[in-house]
């Protein structure tokens, strides 16, 4: 079969020589219609708005939302349960050389590649002599978004590394090397310059609607808004995060490039408010207009209905959710999402790749807003009933109600994630639920936690194929964040009674009570873990625990996870089948630490990610961010 194959290859090789010299040379010489030079691009309005609309494909380079590693699991949201890809970065191992998870060419090289695209947009599109394009408002919206994904880029590259190099032009192929060196710019230098961009946008785009999927006006002010409380935050302000890390030697000489070297930290919060405020009015979100708690069934659906943005067809579910997204990436049938297959149960074929971990779970609240506690005897014996509805929209746990299995052993169709006794074949046995790695199915993709995500996964019941994609938007800018930097602005600006009325309009929405702490402690503590659990799985955790520098007493932790097993009580017995059954079961559940997959270390260079030693070497003007060898 080979050989045939081979021979037919040869024949058709020959064939196409033989045309190619019997014709004239004029026909090599045709531009092929898929490939333009750079005068056609920027003189034909539809190529130069391809060309705008390919840089969007930073989105999905930035590794953000629905990858197969989560960048959850660099934090105390989840446990990546395949590789090592996050061993060396949750145990502070990482350097310049090893960069582990979110490495040079995850963030540094591709963002850096689309601001070369970004600054080619920027420069053809303003020089008249190079653009034959004459709508004005067209040309302005192409402007615009370039701007938008220029500082859209640099504020990814601030927030890993600090301070970085600003190419603002797209330099000319050159064999000198000297010509690509540049020195990172401070802190503030690359905040400002995001600013500046941000602003650029906005003034050209305005309230321009550009079709779904494309960037608008609350989209340009939601990333200010996120740049501005990252300014304002501890980390960057240079009595802070000096007094609170003490152990890097080299930290001093290098705080320009990572904090503000002069100027009041309140005035910084003071224009992140007026940031957020700009917002909140010219947005509406989602169900923000209550003024007393929702029943908790409808705290949940709002909130699975938030994190459905519009993209299933659950009968359930409310479309309108989708107003609380700013800015997503959508998908369509050639690229829908994997999140459901990646993450869900091993027992509905799925990978459980990235799984919520105990320190999580345990932090979402009862439904009375008191903490759950494992000490509390009530708590400990059901653990998972009366909490916070947005548990019951995030987390798969053992008993939670799921989609139709058609498995004959649940007919239930319950997550499966302890071990219980079951009359098996007449004998009593230890039966291992189906979605645990000592179940029937698939071990290397099952729970080590106990638990798996649920945020992000359509329940749909006609949803069942393990393979199926899904067309759930991953949300990058939510009204809801926006509304989040407004609290936090405030509570740090003194302005408690404001914050509180916010921070309870989202509690509302999600069917938990008022927060009446009145002090200015307290309210922090309070407004952080609401923002946890509001943003759970939305990349918001990795830059928040940073920003605060409180990474060491909360994504440094121990990971924890939670062991069940169910024995029957005297006189009952059940077989053949399981179903979760209070009746029938004594059910225990033990949280445990759990270091078998990693043993976290916090180590404070890890508050930025290091610098690649080949781009050190490629441009020797780059300077190591502190704790990590040149």
């Amino acid at each position: 079969m080979k050989t045939l194959i081979k021979n037919r290859f040869l024949y058709m090789l020959a064939v196409m020589l033989l045309f190619m010299t019997a014709c004239s040379t004029d026909f090599l010489n045709v531009t092929p219609r898929n490939d333009f030079s750079d005068a056609t691009v920027w003189q034909d309005p539809v190529l130069a708005e391809k060309f705008v609309s390919d840089i969007y494909n930073v989105f999905e380079a930035s590794n953000s939302g629905f990858t197969e590693q989560m960048q959850a699991s660099a934090t105390d949201e989840s446990l990546w349960n395949h590789t090592d890809a996050f061993l060396l970065l949750n145990t502070g191992a990482i350097n310049g050389a090893n960069e582990g998870w979110g490495g040079t060419s995850r963030w540094w090289e591709r963002m850096y590649t689309y601001i070369r695209f970004s600054n080619i947009a920027i420069e053809r599109l303003g020089d008249v002599t190079k653009n034959g394009i004459s709508d004005i408002k067209v040309k302005n919206e192409l402007l615009a978004q370039a701007f938008f994904i220029r500082a859209y880029c640099y504020h990814q590259l601030l927030r890993y590394y600090g301070g970085v190099p600003l190419i603002l032009n797209s330099y000319p192929y050159s064999e000198d090397p000297i010509i690509y060196q540049k020195e990172r710019a401070t802190y503030e230098a690359c905040t400002n310059q995001i600013l500046k961009d941000c602003d650029e946008a906005y003034k050209r785009l305005g309230d321009g609607k550009l079709e779904k999927g494309r960037i608008n006006s609350l989209t340009i002010l939601a990333l200010k808004s996120r740049t501005l409380i990252y300014a304002a935050s501890d980390l960057h302000d240079r009595a802070k995060l000096t007094s609170k890390v003490t152990d890097l030697n080299d930290l001093s000489e290098k705080l320009p490039l990572l904090a503000y070297a002069a100027g009041s930290q309140q005035d910084r919060y003071r224009l992140a408010q007026a940031a957020a405020k700009a917002v909140l009015d010219a947005g509406t979100g989602y169900k923000l207009n209550l003024t007393a708690p929702v029943t908790p069934a409808q705290g949940r659906l709002n909130y699975k209905s938030i994190a459905m943005g519009g993209g299933s067809k659950a009968p359930d579910m409310d479309i309108t959710a989708a107003s609380d997204i700013l800015y997503a990436r959508y998908f369509i049938t050639e690229q829908s999402s994997s999140h459901a297959r990646d993450n869900g149960p091993n027992g509905y074929n799925n990978w459980g790749g990235n799984q919520p971990i105990g320190l999580l779970v345990d932090d979402y609240e009862m439904n009375d807003g008191t903490k759950f506690d494992w000490n509390n005897p009530i708590h400990k014996a059901s653990p998972y009933k009366n909490r916070d509805p947005r548990f019951y929209a995030s987390i798969l746990y053992d008993g939670a109600d799921w989609k139709p299995r058609n498995n004959p052993i649940d007919p239930a169709n319950q997550i499966q994630t302890g071990a219980y006794d079951l009359i098996l074949a007449g004998k009593l046995t230890k039966f291992s639920g189906l979605d645990t790695k000592q179940g029937p199915k698939e071990a290397h993709n099952g729970t080590w936690t106990g638990y798996y995500i649920q945020k992000f996964i359509d329940p749909d019941p006609n949803i069942v194929d393990a393979q199926a994609r899904q067309f759930v938007p991953w949300p990058y800018f939510r009204y809801t964040e926006a509304v989040f930097n407004y609290v936090e602005a405030s509570i740090e600006l003194g302005e408690l009674e404001t914050a509180k009325t916010w921070l309870n309009k989202i509690r509302f929405r999600a069917g938990m009570p008022a927060i009446t702490a009145t002090d200015q402690n307290t309210l922090r503590t309070i407004y952080r873990q609401e923002r946890r659990i509001e943003m759970a799985y939305e990349q918001q955790r990795f830059f928040d625990a940073r920003r605060w520098l409180i990474a060491n007493e909360t994504i440094g932790r121990k990971v924890t996870i939670v062991k069940i097993d169910a024995t029957f009580k005297p006189g009952k017995s059940l077989a053949n089948v399981y179903k979760y059954d209070e009746s029938i079961y004594n059910y225990t559940y033990t949280p445990q630490e759990f270091n078998t997959k990693e043993n976290r270390v916090w180590k404070n260079q890890v508050y930025f990610l290091p610098l690649s030693r080949d781009e050190i070497r490629k441009n020797p003007l780059l300077v190591q961010n502190p704790g990590y060898v040149e």
